[in-house]
């Protein structure tokens, strides 16, 4: 779908009476500062929330939020500097709030790296929310990276029914992987502490402040662009979208114990993408790969990299291959039906917006 005319509709997701009015327990958002976090933050108070606490590292930047903040004059933001790799911070982030957005993650390409944000510090986060007491909901924001597409058919719908990837490892992708044993540790810890919680597994969040291109539409090698999608839909979500999902996922009432899956309506293929993305944004030096081609060259670099004995890393792989570009139908219907969502930005507004917000970076660099 090419992006045009502007279908952005002016509904706001509405906070129950307990989470708004300045005397009520404040929402804790972790990764506050971060793309999706500050707009989790913008939607917390569209809502009508008015205590929010941002969980920031000391080297985040706070304009988003000193932004928030002017635009919304009877809100309080509380902006708490620290890590939840630290069980300290965690304890004094969680006292006395009444719903936990944990955006706070590993994204870094090593696995000790990304199971350490994701993983360890999750799990301080948890311990300090129980220790707490008082949290209404432990919201999680996890990935649709988890999922396994590996015996699916192609153009097969996928949904929170699908198997998660049990052999993760296998992908050589240490966020996807990271996010998984994070999924599994909140859905113990609810289930040993009695604690209410909710999963939303986001697609590709798009969007002003995301330079970079999905990986779901291609790969950026060796200054030339793979384009590995072709007819495949992408599960785009658009970041305002993703943040009322998520906000909703802290408040109604049929979110305890469920998974979402966050994808907006009217999908693109990756050929309409990329055909958006030169007409709005300019050229882009590419070379389309079928995926029959690429799957064979993934198996011929797994095999190559089996036989280095470790010393050629499995970056390209036919499991990693599969989730990525083999191609899938997806659906919102859950967190429709369950959480009364829509998307607040129609699909061909958000390209629009976002191919705008591309080409004033690419005039900026220039």
């Amino acid at each position: 779908m090419a992006p045009g005319a502007s279908g952005a509709q002016e509904t706001v997701v509405s906070a129950p009476d307990a989470l708004s009015g300045p005397s009520q327990a404040p929402v804790l958002v972790t990764g506050a500062a971060g793309f999706i976090g500050s707009s989790v933050v913008e939607s917390l108070l569209r809502s009508g929330v008015n205590r929010v606490r941002c969980l920031v590292r000391p080297s985040s930047s706070r304009s988003r939020g000193e932004d928030l903040a002017r635009s919304f004059p009877g809100a309080r933001l509380e902006f708490v500097e620290g890590n939840v790799l630290s069980r300290e911070d965690c304890a004094r982030a969680a006292a006395g709030v009444a719903v936990v957005y944990h955006l706070a993650a590993g994204i870094g390409k090593s696995y000790a790296g990304c199971y350490l944000t994701s993983v360890v510090g999750t799990r301080n986060l948890l311990d300090a929310v129980s220790d707490a007491g008082g949290v209404r909901r432990f919201v999680n924001v996890s990935s649709l990276a988890v999922y396994s597409n590996i015996h699916m058919r192609r153009h097969a719908l996928l949904d929170e029914t699908c198997d998660i990837d049990t052999r993760c490892l296998e992908r050589h992708e240490p966020y996807a992987y990271a996010k998984l044993k994070q999924d599994e540790l909140v859905i113990d810890h609810a289930a040993r502490r009695n604690l209410s919680c909710a999963i939303v597994r986001p697609g590709a969040v798009y969007g002003r402040g995301k330079p970079d291109l999905t990986a779901r539409v291609g790969i950026d090698t060796f200054g030339l662009f793979l384009h590995l999608g072709g007819s495949n839909r992408i599960p785009l979500t658009y970041v305002d979208n993703c943040a009322d999902a998520i906000v909703l996922a802290g408040t109604a009432d049929g979110a305890d114990g469920q998974v979402f899956n966050v994808i907006d309506d009217e999908l693109p293929t990756s050929r309409q993408f990329i055909r958006g993305y030169t007409r709005h944004v300019g050229p882009l030096r590419r070379l389309w790969v079928p995926y029959r081609a690429f799957h064979l060259f993934c198996h011929a670099w797994e095999m190559y990299a089996a036989k280095s004995g470790g010393q050629l890393p499995p970056v390209f792989n036919r499991r990693r291959c599969s989730v990525y570009w083999k191609g899938n139908r997806y659906s919102n219907q859950k967190l429709k039906e369950r959480l009364g969502w829509t998307p607040r930005v129609s699909t061909a507004d958000g390209l629009a917006r976002y191919f705008a917000y591309l080409k004033g970076l690419q005039q900026t660099s220039c």
